[in-house]
């Protein structure tokens, strides 16, 4: 019995340390890939992206027993609802103080909007996925400190939205706010829903010289401004490679 014990405390023991290692090396490579395709221009920045996807989507899901305990679950989502009544009335002030400043973007009708920003919303469910599942939660087991955890994951967030002026600052206040709140209530949709709905509205209340179509990386530092916005593929806002050919160098 003695010998048996002795035998559990050492596996114990040692394996630790060994999914700590693998943490930090999965934590590492994904990261790396995401600021490589940020980063990397095209065609070699397709390939990144294809990498990139499957090596995130696997390793993220497979860390994780179900899709409950990755935060797609109806428990809670009630309590959490306020986070999405928040968002609401953010995106009205934003709104109304555009349409003060007159720069608020051209919308023609429901069906453009729709086909503007569907893919920006699945990459926004994409995004808290990857920062919540992916990157929290292996820095919640590399570290002792559940606040430090949260701390750095909103730094990476927002780290990957250099160079823009506008992105990088809110999605630091973004990414800390975000974490704090799904360890809270683990529930990964009403914060989605909150990411979409703030992201499509500076998207279309800040002037596109500014703001750059969400750009990111290398694609916000190559970016000229359309010359007829209507129309053009630039005014497409879904955000990285994830969901458009252009996402790889926009990401909000």
């Amino acid at each position: 019995m003695d010998a048996a014990k002795a035998a559990v405390l050492h596996l114990e023991a040692t394996a630790i340390p060994n999914t700590r290692r693998r943490d930090l090396l999965e934590l590492s490579f994904g990261y790396g890939l995401i600021l490589l395709v940020i980063w990397t221009p095209r065609p070699l920045q397709r390939l990144l992206y294809c990498a990139a996807s499957i090596f995130l989507a696997v390793i993220t899901w497979i860390s994780f027993h179900s899709s409950q305990a990755m935060g797609l679950r109806v428990k809670n989502l009630l309590r959490s609802l306020w986070i999405v009544a928040l968002s609401l009335v953010l995106s009205a002030l934003a709104f109304a103080l555009a349409i003060h400043f007159d720069t608020v973007h051209d919308i023609n009708g429901t069906v453009a909007f729709i086909q503007r920003y569907w893919g920006y919303a699945l990459w926004s469910f994409a995004q808290q996925i990857l920062l919540q599942d992916f990157v929290l939660q292996r820095l919640l087991r590399l570290l002792k400190s559940r606040r430090a955890a949260v701390l750095i994951a909103a730094a990476l967030f927002a780290l990957a939205h250099l160079p823009n002026p506008i992105l990088t600052p809110l999605t630091l206040v973004w990414g800390f706010i975000a974490c704090a709140l799904f360890l809270r209530y683990r529930n990964l949709y009403p914060l989605a829903f909150a990411h979409a709905l703030l992201g499509i509205t500076l998207a279309t209340t800040i002037p596109v010289h500014i703001i750059r179509n969400l750009r990111v990386g290398l694609g916000y530092l190559t970016y000229s401004r359309p010359i007829h916005h209507r129309n053009h593929w630039d005014q497409t806002v879904s955000t990285h490679a994830w969901v458009s050919a252009e996402a790889p160098t926009r990401r909000s």
